[in-house]
């Protein structure tokens, strides 16, 4: 997973995980649960839909709201984080139905919101 970093990260919301097995992605989303062991957790995206995610070291932190995840989209649809951020709600609200609605945008014109970078010349 070290080229998860280098390389362009799609920002996906559930439905689209399928799509991007064996990709470098960012997911945003709700906590909905965090596994007993620390080392997985539940999202929801912006249409209620659920995203597993993996940790490989058990959470240090208590998590609660929003959290983006980094990583890479295993055979399962699983996410396998390679990192993970929390939103500070009682800085900012985020809303990820309104989010989900751009993800949209960005999937339904790919042409106007490259994923990829072209190094032709």
């Amino acid at each position: 997973m070290t080229g998860v970093y280098e390389s362009p990260k799609p920002r996906i919301n559930a439905s689209l995980l399928s799509q991007f097995i064996g990709r470098p992605v960012c997911f945003v989303g709700r906590l909905e649960k965090v596994h007993p062991s620390g080392k997985a957790l539940t999202l929801s995206d912006g249409e209620g839909k659920s995203a597993s995610v993996e940790l490989n070291d058990p959470l240090d932190e208590e998590l609660s709201g929003i959290v983006e995840v980094i990583g890479m989209v295993s055979n399962k649809g699983t996410l396998m984080a390679v990192s993970y951020t929390p939103y500070q709600e009682d800085k900012t609200s985020f809303d990820v139905e309104l989010y989900n609605e751009g993800l949209k945008v960005l999937h339904d014109f790919p042409q106007h919101y490259p994923f990829e970078v072209s190094l032709s010349g």
